[in-house]
């Protein structure tokens, strides 16, 4: 039997205060957090190598678009299937069997091809990561009891991040040196690699999605002969879930958050590089900026909301109101950026409204599983990364549409429609979000 086929004792019951259980869980936290990392470096690479791409297979921006928005094609059927699924067995297998399906459908356009089969891997690879985030979400999350999951949810959203921020400056240089198609092979190895390790050191927890663990609410119902609190809240259709003005608000904020992301992925390169005038080399070393404004971005949401609630805040307004502002702000800074005259002015401005416009995943994630009763998390979860990555499958494609026709002002004009979208997302956040009183109403 192998490590992944083990659970832990649940962190924080009186019986268990091990330090090997804690260890493990930590241990297990930062190999989803390089999963996502892997993740996320995935899903950059064709944005880092654009122009090369363009240029090797003949492509107009709207064709590249296209393929980019491939990816995503049926990125959220997965995110749902397999967030369902993961309610029903242990999800340690499914990560596992994700990540090797990444590695392999980098090959094929990693060995030739053109635009036919670019897309056709890219289609599969979206589908084997549209579930990737709800799914080492909850994983992570069963670690933990709910008080203490604002860290955790925090650092494997962060792995978008880092993926980004390492993948950016050493796939350019690859790009740059080795053709882009070494670039793939390079995230072929690594997919693999990872996979190894889970397979002999990856794991999931006993904490389910509810604040008790699952041996709590098994006693109570052991107990008296009914049913528990916690086993009756299963019960509660999805529907009634997704009709929560939490559910509801959290997902379109999320949505907006998304569609900042898909912008940064796909055309951000290209817009420092043919609409701000950076080199290569400079673009390379420039795109990290946003994501490094979200790391520490989502490390500060992870902080005052932690502080906030340990002082009794509720979390509508310790993750809805935090979440929410962070958006808002994101959108103010994406709306200045044509107000401003010089490429430094426009590239802080960018980083500051896509950092933060692309940090509230940590939030959506927490709330909805705080939201969301026992059984139902992973569901949820996979529901809301389905609706709002979505935003994936229209923006590169949307963008693309706005360069062709517009020349380098299409880049600017798609920021501005960003930070409109932002600034919904965040009036949504703040105003409606409250997982507490649905939840009590679900449970009612």
């Amino acid at each position: 039997m192998t490590a992944a086929d083990t659970t832990s004792t649940p962190l924080g019951d009186p019986s268990s205060a091990d330090r090997g259980t804690r260890s493990r869980a930590w241990a297990v936290t930062g190999l989803l957090v390089v999963f996502m990392m892997i993740n996320f470096a995935d899903k950059s690479v064709l944005g880092l190598a654009a122009d090369e791409i363009r240029a090797d297979l003949d492509l107009s921006a709207t064709e590249f678009g296209l393929a980019n928005s491939a990816f995503f094609l049926l990125f959220s059927v997965a995110a749902v299937v397999v967030g369902v699924f993961a309610d029903k067995v242990r999800p340690t297998t499914v990560i596992l069997v994700m990540a090797l399906l990444w590695s392999v459908a980098q090959v094929p356009p990693a060995i030739g091809g053109g635009l036919a089969l670019l897309v056709g891997s890219r289609i599969v690879l979206g589908a084997a990561e549209g579930p990737a985030f709800p799914v080492a979400q909850h994983t992570a999350f069963s670690w933990f009891p709910d008080h203490r999951r604002n860290l955790p949810g925090a650092l494997v959203t962060l792995g978008i991040t880092l993926g980004v921020i390492t993948a950016a400056p050493g796939l350019t240089w690859v790009i740059d040196h080795h053709h882009w198609r070494t670039a793939l092979w390079v995230l072929a190895a690594i997919g693999l690699v990872w996979a190894a390790v889970w397979h002999f050191f990856g794991g999931t927890g006993t904490y389910r999605t509810a604040d008790a663990p699952r041996a709590h609410g098994d006693a109570a119902e052991a107990r008296t002969g009914a049913p528990a609190p916690e086993a009756a809240g299963e019960r509660v259709p999805y529907r009634r879930i997704f009709a929560t003005p939490t559910w509801l608000a959290v997902t379109a904020a999320y949505f907006t958050c998304y569609w900042a992301v898909a912008l940064m992925l796909v055309w951000l390169p290209s817009y420092l590089r043919n609409g701000l005038g950076y080199s290569s080399s400079e673009a390379g070393r420039l795109v990290v900026l946003p994501w490094v404004m979200g790391a520490v971005v989502l490390l500060a949401q992870a902080g005052i909301t932690g502080w906030l609630m340990r002082r009794g805040v509720s979390t509508r307004w310790a993750r809805g109101g935090v979440g929410g502002a962070a958006l808002a702000l994101g959108a103010l800074a994406c709306l200045g950026v044509p107000l401003v005259d010089g490429s430094g002015a426009k590239t802080a401005l960018l980083a500051v409204g896509m950092g933060l416009g692309g940090s509230y995943a940590a939030v959506a994630a927490t709330t909805v599983s705080e939201l969301a009763p026992p059984g139902r998390a992973g569901g949820a979860l996979g529901v809301m990364n389905a609706v709002v990555t979505t935003a994936g499958l229209a923006a590169p494609a949307i963008v693309g549409v706005m360069v062709d026709r517009q020349g380098p002002g299409g880049y600017q004009n798609a920021v501005i429609v960003t930070g409109a979208m932002l600034l919904v997302g965040g009036l949504l956040s703040a105003t409606l979000v409250d997982p507490a009183r649905d939840r009590a109403r679900l449970r009612a």
